[in-house]
């Protein structure tokens, strides 16, 4: 599969932070390549990952939480099991109470993309749902991650 929109000649080295999955089975579609839906999930849990594993966010009990509020894919090939992903991430932009994250998927062993794309999310307090400042120790963190 060959989108019609090329990516603009990202590689691996726009990345800060990677994070290795492997396919399973019931991430492919009836037409043998990976589901569409898998792609914004691998997104989601490079971003994640960075968040909780990584920067030591508390996403259950912290009285901030993110919220995603706008997304895109571009797809510009096709995994297919058993193909390992590896997700990059960077930061594109980083607000007072929102950030907008930037993603690489590629196939483990391959230098081209086969997807690029964001998320922004905003974080609010986890009673009111009201954007709120980023707290300071996750900002920190998220700013080892902006772009050049």
């Amino acid at each position: 599969m060959t989108s019609t929109t090329q990516p603009a000649a990202v590689t691996r080295a726009a990345f800060g932070h990677f994070l290795s999955i492997p396919l399973r089975w019931n991430d492919m579609d009836p037409y043998r390549h990976m589901n569409n839906a898998r792609y914004h999930a691998f997104f989601d849990s490079v971003i994640m990952h960075y968040l909780t594993v990584v920067g030591g966010f508390d996403l259950l009990d912290g009285p901030v939480v993110p919220f995603t509020v706008e997304n895109c894919c571009r797809f510009h090939r096709g995994f297919a099991f058993p193909d390992v992903v590896e997700a990059g991430l960077s930061v594109a932009r980083l607000g007072n109470s929102s950030v907008r994250y930037e993603m690489g998927l590629f196939r483990a062993g391959d230098e081209a993309v086969y997807a690029t794309g964001y998320f922004v999310d905003v974080f609010v307090d986890r009673i009111s749902n009201q954007p709120q400042a980023i707290p300071a120790a996750i900002r920190a963190h998220l700013a080892r991650l902006c772009a050049a």
